[in-house]
């Protein structure tokens, strides 16, 4: 076990005993970094909800992705893989909440959810539609999709965060030099280092957040007004309404969010050193669907594997499933205790989203390892480069140019990841390569 965590470049192995205290330590690190209400926010937004539904909606977001990550970490892939809200489809669920109501956008979510279930067991599908589909090649630069794609995410988050625009690009430039800086301590020193490393999130996050106390951009109020105590229910907008349309929509949307997750399962694999066996992607699949089933009966979203996760991994060197389990129980706790929610919304966005991009460096560095062994001919160069394009295309697009264009083509114009992943899987599959180097990888594969 210990080689096996040497090899990965762990601090903390995925298997390894570690005390109740540290797991739930080393846990919340990974939940304060993650930007897990961010996707519930935007969705709420976009269907104009009140204060009191949005921080309801965000409750059981936290509550989902917490089963969810329990299930997955668990039982599932049994990987040390957080779930959060999916990006994915905040486009189409805002479409279909808006035009159909909360009780059709809930009903749109659960058929695609027990087929991803169906799909690991019994039918067993779904691992050799990722052989077929998602070899090294795809899922390496979906992951790099994926790492570029959060990039202006975080940097435009801080930009228009409150406040003005250089204080918090101080705020965030402090936060993510304090990250960097445990980090090589990490690797450089030993038993100092290894703390360090361990805790890098943490300390980056209190680094942060004094900063911008000094700056007068912390503000804890809401916490006080927020209640103790609140208790989830089954189907909270009223019975689920199965609108044909939306569920193929939202089918369509499952598809994507298991690229990226698929991508996601890729960097977790190769940063623990973790081989992906058909069994293993199998259970996966139906701990995704179990999640995003579980997210539908309370109220929530789509729940996918965090890639971020995937880059805290990397950056902390904590790849132990009992910190994830843990971190997972937090999630839940945070979703029945709205001051525990509350509180961490509280922390200022410079702060988050300056560790953020550290994180997304992190992915698209995974992403590369993933495909460096790869042979980068002229096939492979347009399979890599021309989705990258799609993404950063998709990324720049002004939105009023997607006024007028049909709902279907919107919700996945909406979505750079989407694109992205969709260009790659196409293009792999479309553009022939040689037989001598397609028996290769089919060896390389098996």
């Amino acid at each position: 076990m210990e080689q096996h965590r040497e090899s990965a470049g762990l601090v903390v192995g995925v298997d390894d005993k570690i005390s109740i205290s540290k797991a739930f330590l080393l846990g919340m690190q990974h939940v304060l970094a993650m930007d897990l209400y961010i996707a519930p926010i935007i969705i709420a937004g976009l269907l104009t909800m009140d204060a009191s539904s949005t921080s309801f909606f965000i409750q059981m977001c936290f509550l989902a992705t917490g089963i969810g990550t329990l299930i997955q970490t668990g039982f599932g892939l049994r990987l040390p893989v957080v779930q959060g809200p999916s990006y994915v489809p905040i486009g189409a669920l805002a479409a279909i909440g808006g035009k159909l109501g909360l009780n059709a956008m809930i009903g749109s979510l659960i058929p695609g959810a027990l087929l991803m279930a169906l799909m690991g067991y019994p039918l067993k599908w779904f691992a050799k539609a990722v052989r077929k589909f998602i070899p090294p090649l795809v899922g390496g630069t979906v992951i790099i999709i994926v790492g570029i794609a959060l990039m202006p995410i975080g940097m435009g988050n801080i930009y228009h965060a409150p406040g003005a625009i250089w204080t918090n690009v101080f705020i965030a430039a402090v936060s993510a030099g304090v990250l960097m800086t445990c980090m090589l301590l990490g690797k450089r020193a030993k038993v100092a280092g290894t703390f360090f490393r361990l805790v890098s999130v943490l300390i980056a996050i209190a680094v942060g957040t004094v900063t911008a106390a000094f700056f007068g951009t912390v503000d804890f109020s809401p916490v006080k007004e927020a209640s103790w105590l609140s208790l989830p229910k089954f189907f909270p907008y009223g019975a689920p309404v199965f609108d044909l349309s939306a569920v193929l929509t939202m089918l369509f949307v499952y598809m994507i969010i298991m690229i990226e997750t698929t991508g996601t399962w890729f960097v977790i694999s190769t940063v623990t050193d973790s081989e992906l066996t058909e069994k293993r992607l199998n259970r996966a699949a139906v701990g995704e669907g179990l999640g995003c089933f579980i997210g539908a009966l309370f109220g929530g979203t789509p729940t996918t594997g965090y890639s971020s996760n995937a880059g805290l991994i990397a950056v902390t060197g904590v790849g132990s499933r009992m910190a994830i389990m843990a971190g997972g129980i937090i999630l839940v706790a945070l979703g029945l205790v709205p001051k525990l929610s509350t509180a961490i919304t509280c922390i200022p966005e410079p702060v988050i989203n300056g560790i953020f991009g550290i994180v997304c460096v992190a992915i698209v560095a995974n992403g590369i390892k993933v495909i460096q062994h790869i042979s980068i001919d002229d096939r492979n160069m347009m399979v890599i480069g021309l989705p990258i394009l799609c993404t950063i295309a998709v990324t720049v697009l002004p939105k009023e140019a997607l006024n007028g264009v049909p709902d279907f083509v919107n919700y996945i114009l909406s979505s750079g990841i989407t694109v992205g992943a969709l260009a790659t899987v196409i293009l792999n599959v479309v553009i022939p390569e040689s037989k001598e180097k397609k028996q290769a990888v089919n060896q390389q594969v098996a």
